[in-house]
Parts: C-alpha cells; sequence; structure tokens
C-alpha cells in the first residue's frame, strides 16, 4: 500500500519502481527483471527463463482499448486513450500506482488493493470483466487466478462496534468458527453464551446494493439482494483489536475485516447538528473519493490520498457533515489544531461551543452531548502524569463513542507511539487523509488492518492540468564545494561534520542568498526555506536577517510569524526546520528553497513540495499553456561530490513517480554577482569553517521531533553518540510539549530528583532518615561510625567518611543519598 511499498509484503525496499515491485513480493512470487521489459517471472518457476511477449494476440479492436496486461500483476495505462479517464478511475480502484510520468502509467495488482477493491464494492466477475474489456490483449490465466484468489474471502467478515463494545459480524458461522481456531483471536473473544449455536449473537441485517462501473460496463453491474439476511457475531476485547485485524489479513487467515458504520440507523449515539455551508462545493475529485466512502450508504473506513494543496480538510469536513456524530480530529501538532478547528467553522455551520481544541495550550470542552474535538496525536497517547483538567477530558475522549476518528498525515500513524491512538478511542468509523502515503520503515501496510484499505487516490498531474494545484517547476541546484571545506570534508576526524561542512558550503549559501534576492525583488514572491540541521538555520537565518520557526519556538511565537509572512509585505521570507514538514497551512508561499534534509526521505520531499501546491492567480492563467504556466518554484540545493548527491537521487523518486521532472541548474549564483552576496572573500569562508569545525557534535546535528515519521528507519541500524552538553538538556529538547511517559524517546532523560534540601518540612522526614530508622535497629554499631554521625547532624565528614564494619546495606545507600548535596563540609 502507498507509493515504494508496492506489492505484497516482504523484503527490503530498493529504490526504483520496479525494485519496490520486486522486493515487496515473496520468494515464491518474486518477479525478476533484467533490462529488457519483457523480462518476467511468476510462482518461482520461470527462473531463468526468459519469457517472449511476443506471442500474446493482440485484439482487432487493441487501438482503441487503453490497457497492456502482464501475468505478473502489472499494468500499462496509455494516457492518450480516449478511454483514459474511465480507466484511471477503475484501476485506481483495484491496483496499485507504481509510476505515473504523463504519457505512461505502471499499476500493479496487489493483495491489498484488491481488498480496497472489494470493500468499495466491486465484485471478483466485475474485476475481471472490466479489465478484460479495457485490456489489448487476453487476461492472462495468471492474472484471472491472482484476482480469484485474492477476493475470495473479503467481505465475509466484518468488524462492528455496537454499545461501546467490538464485534466481529458474518452471515456464515462456518467461517467465524474458523477464525476462533486461531489461537490470538480466541484469546481475544470475550466469552458470553449467546442464543445461537457456539455462544454467537444472531441477528438481522439488511443485503446491499453493489456498486458497479457502470460508464465502463452496465452489463456487469450486479445488483446486491436486498432481502434480510442472518448474521453471527461474537464480542471481542477493545485492546485486541489491532491483533485480530492483523490475523484476518491475506498474509494470515485470509478474512479481511470490513469496517462499516451504519450511521443513519444509529440511535445510540446522539446527532451533532451540523451541515455545509453553501459556499462549500466540493471538487469533482473530492466528490469522487466521498462516494468511494459513502457508495453504499454506509461510512466506509480507509484512507483519501490527495496532494497537499488539493482540499483534504474539506473531504474531511464533509464526511463529518454527512456522518453527522461526535467526530475526534487528529492532527500532528498544536498549529494545525488551531487550522482544522478554523476549516471546520470556515466550511460548515458548527457552532463555537460545538468545537474544542485539546493541546498543551487550550483545554477547552464543549457543551451537549455531541461536537468535535481536534487535539494532537501525542495528546492522546500520552502515558504520563497529566493535570487534573487534562485527565478529565482525555476520560472523556477516551470514553465516548465516537462516529468519525479524522486522522490528518496519516502515515505517522504507524509509529509506535501513534498507533497507541487507535486502541485508546474508539470509533465506529476512521477516515485517514495523506499525501505522501509512504514511510521509510516499510511499515506503511500496518496502516490496512489499524485503519482500512485505500478508497482513492488523486492523479497529481491530472490536478495539475485541471488547475486544481499549482504547476510547480522543480530544479536541482548543484553548488560545488570550495576547496578548504571540501579538505576539512574528506578528513576521517570530521565525520560526524559531514553534513554540517556540505549543508554550510559557502557556495550554497551564496545560491540561496541569490535565489531569495531575485524572487523577492524581481517577482515579488513569498518564500519558504527548509533546513533541517538547526546550526545551519541558525546561521542562515541570522545572517540574511530572516525570522526562522524550530522546535523550541513556542506556539504563540511561531502564529505570530506565520501571520506576519501571511499578511506582510515586508516578511516574504522565513526560514522552516523539519516542524514546518507537516500540516502547517501557508497558501500564500510559491518558492520553496531546500537547503539541508533528513537523508533520503521521499516522503520529506513531497510534504515539502506540498507547502507551495494551493492553487494561485486565474485558473486560465496556470493551465497548461497560460501566460504563467509555472507559478510555483522548489530548488532543492545540493553540494556537488557530497553524500548529498546520493540522498537527492532518492529523495526525489516520489515525485518523479507522480509525473514531476527535476532539472538541473549548475551556474547559480551567476558568475557576475561576485562581491554582492555573503562570503565572497576567502578570509569570510575561512571564518565561516572555523565555525563549523569549533562547533560542539551535538550542535551541529540533525533536529530530533517527537513526531519524526521517518526517524525509525533512518537511524535503526546506526549507534548514537551522546555529549555532556546533550546529557544536561543543552540540545534544544526543552521544546517538547510533554514527554512520551515512562518510555523515554530518544534523546530524553528522566526528570532529575527533587532537592531534599528544597522539600516542605512536613515531607523531608518522609524522604530523609525516617527511611533508616529500620536500619538503626538492626546495626548495633551504627550509631559509633562515621556515617550515623552523617545522617544525624547533616554534616559530611572528610576524608575519613565510612561506613561501620556492622552497618546494614540499606544505611550505605542512604548515606550515599544524604551526603549526595552536602549541607556542610568539616575537614579532620
Amino acid at each position: 500500500m502507498g507509493h515504494g511499498e508496492k506489492g505484497r509484503p516482504g523484503k527490503r525496499q530498493k529504490s526504483s519502481a520496479k525494485d519496490d515491485y520486486r522486493s515487496a513480493m515473496p520468494e515464491e512470487d518474486e518477479a525478476i527483471y533484467g533490462e529488457e521489459m519483457e523480462e518476467d517471472y511468476r510462482d518461482g518457476d520461470g527462473e531463468g527463463k526468459k519469457k517472449d511477449f511476443s506471442k500474446l494476440e493482440l485484439k482487432l479492436d487493441h487501438g482503441n482499448r487503453p490497457l497492456w496486461s502482464c501475468a505478473d500483476g502489472r499494468i500499462f495505462l496509455e494516457t492518450f486513450s480516449p478511454l483514459y479517464k474511465q480507466a484511471y478511475d477503475f484501476l485506481i480502484a483495484i491496483a496499485e500506482p507504481v509510476c505515473r510520468p504523463e504519457s505512461m502509467h505502471e499499476y500493479n495488482l496487489t493483495p491489498h488493493s484488491l481488498y480496497a477493491a472489494v470493500s468499495v464494492g466491486l465484485e471478483t466477475e466485475t474485476i475481471i470483466s472490466v479489465l478484460n474489456k479495457l485490456s489489448k490483449t487476453k487476461l492472462p490465466k495468471e492474472m484471472i487466478d491472482f484476482i480469484h484468489a485474492s477476493t475470495a474471502n473479503y467481505g465475509k467478515v466484518k468488524l462492528v462496534l455496537k454499545k461501546n463494545k467490538y464485534f466481529i459480524e458474518s452471515p456464515f458461522p462456518e467461517v467465524l468458527k474458523k477464525l476462533l481456531r486461531d489461537e490470538v483471536i480466541s484469546r481475544a473473544r470475550i466469552s458470553s453464551e449467546g442464543p445461537g449455536a457456539d455462544g454467537f449473537t444472531i441477528s438481522k441485517a439488511m443485503g446491499e446494493v453493489g456498486v458497479g462501473h457502470n460508464e465502463l460496463l452496465n452489463e456487469a453491474e450486479l445488483a446486491a439482494a436486498a432481502e434480510e439476511k442472518e448474521t453471527h457475531s461474537f464480542e471481542i476485547d477493545p485492546s485486541q483489536v489491532e491483533n485480530v485485524k492483523q490475523r484476518c489479513l491475506p498474509n494470515a487467515l485470509n478474512y479481511p475485516m470490513l469496517e462499516e458504520y451504519d450511521f443513519r440507523n444509529d440511535t445510540v449515539n446522539p446527532d451533532l447538528e451540523v451541515e455545509l455551508k453553501p459556499h462549500a462545493q466540493p471538487r469533482p475529485y473530492q466528490e469522487k473519493s466521498l462516494s468511494k466512502m459513502f457508495g453504499n450508504g454506509r461510512a466506509r473506513s480507509g484512507i483519501i490520498v490527495l496532494p497537499c494543496g488539493a482540499g483534504k480538510s474539506l473531504v474531511g469536513v464533509s464526511a463529518a457533515c454527512r456522518i453527522k456524530k461526535s467526530c475526534l480530529c487528529l492532527a500532528t501538532n498544536a498549529v494545525s489544531v488551531d487550522q482544522w478547528a478554523f476549516q471546520f467553522k470556515l466550511w460548515s455551520t458548527i457552532r463555537d461551543e460545538q468545537i474544542c481544541r485539546f493541546t498543551s495550550d487550550n483545554k477547552e470542552r464543549f457543551r451537549g452531548n455531541a461536537g468535535v474535538v481536534v487535539t494532537t496525536y501525542n495528546m492522546v497517547a500520552f502515558g504520563g502524569k497529566r493535570s487534573e483538567e487534562s485527565e478529565k477530558i482525555i476520560e472523556e475522549i477516551r470514553n465516548r463513542e465516537w462516529g468519525l476518528l479524522l486522522m490528518d498525515e496519516v502515515h505517522v500513524v504507524p509509529a509506535h507511539m501513534f498507533r497507541k491512538v487507535i486502541s485508546l478511542t474508539k470509533s465506529h468509523c476512521k477516515l485517514g487523509l495523506t499525501a505522501t502515503l509512504v514511510r521509510e520503515d516499510e511499515r506503511i501496510t500496518d496502516l490496512n488492518f489499524l485503519i482500512g484499505p485505500k478508497l482513492y487516490e488523486a492523479n497529481w498531474l491530472d490536478l495539475v492540468k485541471g488547475g486544481f494545484i499549482a504547476n510547480v517547476q522543480c530544479a536541482e541546484v548543484w553548488c560545488p564545494m570550495t576547496k578548504e571545506f571540501f579538505a576539512e570534508y574528506l578528513k576521517k576526524e570530521n565525520s560526524k561534520k559531514k553534513q554540517a561542512l556540505y549543508v554550510m558550503n559557502p557556495n550554497k549559501f551564496r545560491a540561496c542568498e541569490f535565489l531569495i534576492r531575485f524572487h523577492e525583488q524581481q517577482r515579488g514572491d513569498k518564500i519558504i526555506v527548509f533546513a533541517d540541521n538547526l546550526f545551519a538555520l541558525t546561521e542562515y537565518a541570522m545572517k540574511l536577517r530572516k525570522p526562522m520557526i524550530y522546535g523550541a519556538t513556542s506556539h504563540l511565537e511561531r502564529t505570530k510569524i506565520l501571520q506576519a509572512f501571511k499578511t506582510s509585505r515586508d516578511v516574504n521570507t522565513i526560514f522552516l526546520s523539519k516542524v514546518g514538514d507537516n500540516s502547517i497551512d501557508i497558501p500564500e508561499a510559491n518558492v520553496i528553497i531546500q537547503i539541508s534534509s533528513h537523508a533520503g526521505s521521499r516522503r520529506q520531499e513531497a510534504q515539502r513540495l506540498g507547502r507551495i501546491l494551493r492553487a494561485k492567480g486565474k485558473p486560465q492563467d496556470r493551465m497548461a499553456g497560460g501566460k504563467e504556466e509555472y507559478n510555483a518554484f522548489f530548488y532543492s540545493l545540493v553540494s556537488t561530490d557530497t553524500q548529498e548527491m546520493y540522498y537527492s537521487t532518492k529523495r526525489q523518486q516520489f515525485l518523479i513517480d507522480q509525473g514531476y521532472s527535476f532539472k538541473v541548474i549548475t551556474s547559480l549564483p551567476p558568475p557576475d554577482s561576485g562581491a554582492d552576496l555573503s562570503y565572497h572573500r576567502l578570509d569570510e569562508q575561512l571564518a565561516l569553517l572555523g565555525k563549523v569545525l569549533s562547533a560542539g557534535d551535538d550542535a551541529v546535528g540533525l533536529e530530533q521531533l517527537e513526531e519524526d515519521a521517518d526517524d525509525i528507519a533512518l537511524h535503526k541500524a546506526r549507534r548514537s553518540f551522546g555529549s555532556m552538553s546533550a546529557m544536561s538538556g543543552a540540545n534544544g529538547m526543552v521544546y517538547m510539549e510533554y514527554s512520551t511517559g515512562r518510555k523515554l524517546g530518544p534523546g530524553q532523560q528522566k526528570p532529575k530528583p527533587k532537592d531534599p534540601s528544597k522539600r516542605h518540612y512536613l515531607f523531608k522526614k518522609r524522604y530523609g532518615s525516617q527511611d533508616l530508622s529500620n536500619c538503626f535497629s538492626v546495626c548495633a554499631k551504627a550509631r559509633d561510625c562515621d556515617a550515623a554521625r552523617v545522617i544525624q547532624t547533616g554534616h559530611m565528614v572528610l576524608p575519613s567518611l565510612g561506613v561501620g564494619s556492622g552497618c546494614h546495606p540499606h544505611l550505605q545507600i542512604g548515606v550515599m543519598m544524604l551526603v549526595y548535596p552536602p549541607v556542610h563540609v568539616y575537614i579532620e
């Protein structure tokens, strides 16, 4: 699921799209590609043999059909075909997009993609029939068999939340019996003797009406029976829901559970009186994504993938307005919480008392039986001590039955801490929104059982052509390393400062300064400069006299800087660390300059590009061929002959798969710029080099955030180095809103014990000598030794401090605790 994790889960990813497909398949289904496209293997039986596709017989009217279907599950779509639009809608429902350049798209059939297809109402025979109609050749038998095998058990089991209890439901009692033979599921069952055989609860349910692609194949539509059906169910432990869903996936028991919410017939949970405002007009692709979610009159759990700036917020608000039940909206940080609260008020008729924010700064509570709560993943998943007010609010969140759990930037959910949110909150329907369904730790497929299948994914280039998002010119600027910086970069003793050296490359600084001046003065653009390296972020921002936002920046200061950037003509450039990657809405920005990045993260590259994808200007101007075809610019500054070149190529892979192209610029700044830009003279460059080399190793490293989406993967196999300044809290960790509780995150330290001398006098005895009273009672010689004098007088005796030979071990520990901050020191 997602880009880079195509196909069946398995081996480690590779960098190319074909490698992604190859690495994602298990050994028995491994397909090995050579240099030529005709090499194809299936089920391991063709290893070492080249298959010849020239014998495939084309249909007589193949010119009118848009698809090429291969036996290994790959499907190629010609975008210049008259049937492209209909074929694209169908393929995005049944297959994973691998690569989508301008003229030819590549897709891949996977068990998870077919699971998603069945979950939105497509049946096995419909999928095969439509594929056959669209294919230039007869469908390979291997592909037909794969579709049959992958869809045979889909839709037979559902996970239902009723009256705050989870039930596994199926019209086939034999399927439930089969599931209960599994150890994980049988352990998760809450036993209760029901009226049916084997203790199953029996109820009646209405049949569903299937969803067909009538624009392609009217005769293939299969109407589902509408008569009442008997369903059997059993209850499971809420804490085991994630494990049960995982066991039911295709790679285990192969009975994927559908999650649907019949919200119209829910009389237990109170309704939320909210509607979309008249000016909220969803675009065609937004309507299509919502139709996948509500196609059969119920709300399906799943994921909708739309580019940044394409209106994910309106989709989320529309879904909440359609369900009309209490909604819990989760975002990644406090800034995006404010933005989501604003979006709900902008697009819907919700009243102020019906919506509240729950962050470390705002602890609001809605009045009434139903409402919308907007908070962060951290606030819900936090496992440590809370204030009394926060504890009450979090208990309400955990005990309430939510109609909709709306998750922004859903690609962060598989992280260890964030996935706790799914098990802590009880919701009938889960909707995940993201622009980048990709992770570097290969855990994106976990979303299939944490949330649900991918319901819809828009094509970036189609939205660009339609004028719905900005048309971005992407460029990679090559900045040669200066002789002095490169010499230090190659030295072994500077291995920990390699990144700082290629980021602080004077030629890169000059290129950045030139681009800022050009876009500010000649075009009047709004510019965001991204840097993951805090040392570089600070140096660049202070030298160029621009405001900056990073982890330690307070929420109030962030809001002020962003507001000035949006409204003031004097603030046209801001510097952001990785805190600006996700969920920060800056529609005014149309230029991004990236001076440092998080290694090879494809997700980060796409998220940063998304900051400038919001459509600008008149639609006719930004359409292909308009007077300003390119109205946004993305520059990635790279120091040549360094590790950054490799990372840059890997990072661009996701955007290239979406159809973007990067042009290479080698002559920035222009040779005639000379002394107009900083670090023109050699002495200035040497002073900068000295500053980099003299900085501590911890000062020139990457910024560490709790919500780093890729941090686990990028540092999984690396040793981490500490320093005394890091141990004392000088590495910027003070910006964290709260700790992660008992399980400390990277860079976090346990809280220091309170100084006994500062304790209230009522509590001094509890932490002082009273704890050692038992020691004295069992230690006859204790009162004669130096240790006893320390305890009795509070004085530390040097150097003759010693503990009597008959002293109790607890006494020795107690002495060490008491004398740590000495009250007085006497030298004998």
